[in-house]
């Protein structure tokens, strides 16, 4: 097995773990823990969504410049030592101006609501704000590490860590608070903590398997173009991660941090749409990168149909079972947690829209037209804030409709996402004339359509369980057959067959 199969086969083996490991802390753990305090969780996933923004911020783009500039600069130790430097920067920066402009800030995240237990939640997190730099400055490094990890081809490492080692031990802490050997505020120290751990196993990792020098001195690489790139990869990036959690910041402001953690919940379901996206996409960035330092647009173009047909398949097989079984899913959550149909189908619709398209923004962000990723990104950040702000409160114009509150949220984020992949399809067809559909494409979204469609004929039983075993084996025994006699994907075609031979 090839490097590259290998690592494929490893990424999607610990990403789909993760879903298992993901879906028992959210759906099932999550609930059932702060069933009696959901602020806690909302709080919990508030000073994740901080801490992502703000490490975003004090990476000043070192990630994506080191995939960028790796296989073309010729001492590697000298752009891996400007990748980890560039950080250091940037956190002390981010430091500073939250020192200078703390009290605006706390100001700004209290929560509007009145009530005793979210006023009570928000000095929690105003106290220990603190918590909020530790996890930035951990995520930072565990950025950098990763992107240095994917360069070396060897990004099953980060991904098992982040995805099954981290998700393990933060189910361990879960598990500790629910028995009452920990309380809240020691489970957040923990949780942090647990960030810690994955990035110093990380760093022995790499560092331990490779041989990599700390160089003082930059000469062989072109300082400007490097960090003219990180600062135009910074903004866009920063506005992406931005666009991705300014709906829990928003909610956490003008509904409540309770709503966060019925929020959260229907999201994360939602969201496993796009996991088959994420193995292919780590394996796919070295070697979109190195098409393009060859100037290689056929191998672009096969990369970008074959990613966009493949994500579109197993992310509608996903999608199939998530859909046809909510109401069954959703009646084993806590009452408190049972609403959220709108939320979850809003997140998994733009989520199949955004990995149909395939790896448009990994081709965009690795180009020389990387800028784009800038403005589209800050129009993008423009059009959320926007559509957050309308459908959010209670005067939301499809409040008629119950999209209004976290519902809204949900529609503004889909549509957000839905504009942006759209002007990203429309821009490499206008620099590169290349695309990711064809008629398989239109193949597949038919047979998805048809699926869904049939599966309201399906007679519904008596007991849960065998409901929605029954239902998730009829939409395996027709998409699969049909995916293969169709052809619609000669990777998925080939690991049937050689599945079949063993």
């Amino acid at each position: 097995m090839g490097i590259v199969k290998k690592q494929s086969f490893h990424n999607s083996l610990y990403l789909y773990i993760g879903l298992v490991l993901g879906s028992l802390s959210t759906i099932i753990l999550f609930p059932s823990i702060f069933n009696s305090h959901p602020e806690h969780l909302g709080l919990l996933q508030i000073i994740v969504a901080y801490s992502t923004v703000a490490s975003t911020f004090s990476l000043l783009g070192s990630p994506q410049l080191l995939i960028r500039f790796f296989p073309i600069v010729k001492n590697k130790n000298q752009l891996i030592t400007l990748a980890f430097l560039i950080p250091i920067v940037g956190f002390l920066l981010l430091l500073f101006l939250f020192n200078i402009f703390k009290e605006d800030f706390l100001l700004f995240v209290k929560p509007n609501s009145l009530e005793k237990d979210e006023i009570r939640t928000y000095f929690l997190l105003k106290f220990n704000f603190h918590l909020v730099f530790l996890l930035v400055a951990f995520i930072a490094l565990f950025e950098v590490l990763s992107s240095l990890s994917y360069s070396l081809l060897r990004s099953s490492v980060p991904i098992f860590l982040k995805e099954v080692f981290l998700r393990t031990i933060n189910i361990l802490f879960l598990i500790l608070h629910w028995f009452e050997y920990i309380d809240f505020p020691t489970f957040l120290k923990l949780y942090i903590s647990s960030y810690l751990l994955i990035t110093i196993l990380l760093t022995i990792t790499i560092f331990k398997n490779h041989s990599i020098r700390i160089k003082y001195s930059f000469n062989e690489i072109k300082i400007k173009e490097v960090l003219t790139y990180g600062l135009y990869v910074l903004l866009g990036g920063a506005s992406a991660i931005l666009v991705s959690k300014v709906d829990m910041v928003m909610i956490g402001k003008f509904v409540g941090f309770k709503e966060v953690a019925y929020y959260t919940i229907a999201f994360f379901i939602g969201n496993v749409v796009r996991i088959p996206a994420r193995a292919i996409a780590a394996i796919s960035i070295p070697l979109i990168a190195k098409a393009w330092s060859n100037n290689d647009i056929k191998s672009i173009k096969d990369i970008y149909v074959k990613s966009s047909i493949n994500q579109l398949i197993l992310g509608g097989l996903i999608f199939l079972g998530l859909w046809i079984n909510i109401d069954d899913g959703l009646s084993l959550l806590p009452l408190k947690f049972k609403g959220g149909k709108l939320i979850v189908l809003f997140i998994s619709i733009s989520q199949l829209f955004n990995i149909s398209t395939g790896l448009n923004g990994l081709i965009i962000s690795n180009s020389k037209y990387y800028k784009f990723d800038l403005y589209s990104n800050f129009i993008l950040l423009l059009i959320t804030f926007f559509t957050n702000f309308i459908f959010i409160p209670v005067n939301s114009p499809l409040a008629n409709y119950d999209i209004v509150g976290i519902n809204g949220a949900a529609f503004a984020t889909a549509l957000s996402v839905s504009f942006y992949n759209t002007t990203k399809l429309i821009y490499l067809y206008w620099k590169l004339k290349i695309q990711p559909f064809n008629i398989k494409t239109l193949y597949t979204i038919l047979l998805l359509i048809s699926i869904i469609t049939l599966s309201y004929f399906i007679p519904k039983f008596e007991n849960l369980f065998v409901n929605i075993s029954f239902r998730s084996f009829f939409v395996l025994i027709i998409f699969l057959p049909f995916t293969y006699w169709l052809k619609l994907s000669d990777d998925i075609n080939k690991i049937i067959r050689e599945s079949s031979l063993k």
